[in-house]
């Protein structure tokens, strides 16, 4: 009995989520085609110049942005920031430093510091009934 291995593809969507790129800013080409897992794996590996510059210089999906603001996304609506944003701007936005931003970064730094906390304590107690 031959198996056949079928080539795993997926949506434009999918792949520029992995990729961490805005769909809307890839090639058209790109948009309207689908993806295989190789292909995937070839622009992750050797990204083409288009992919290189728009992960330098954006726009950026949400998750990038709030990535790079050291921010969640939904930190990021409550500032009132629900459009991609280019590097050029989370970098003013860094320079401005508005009240929310400053907030929003304390409040990630609380939920990271919490979710160690718990971790460690897991950890603790696994040892302990071991």
């Amino acid at each position: 009995m031959k198996s056949h291995q079928t080539t795993q593809t997926m949506k434009p969507a999918t792949a520029a989520k992995k990729l961490g790129v805005y769909l809307p800013a890839t090639p058209a080409e790109f948009q309207e085609g689908v993806v295989t897992r190789a292909e995937l794996n070839e622009l992750q590996a050797n990204p083409p110049e288009w992919l290189r510059e728009l992960r330098r210089t954006g726009p950026h999906p949400r998750p990038v942005v709030a990535a790079k603001l050291g921010v969640s996304i939904a930190g990021l609506a409550r500032g009132g920031v629900t459009e991609p944003l280019t590097t050029e701007q989370i970098d003013a936005l860094k320079e401005e430093g508005p009240e929310w931003l400053e907030k929003e970064r304390a409040t990630q730094a609380d939920v990271r510091k919490e979710a160690a906390r718990i971790k460690e304590k897991k950890d603790a107690e696994r040892a302990q009934s071991s």
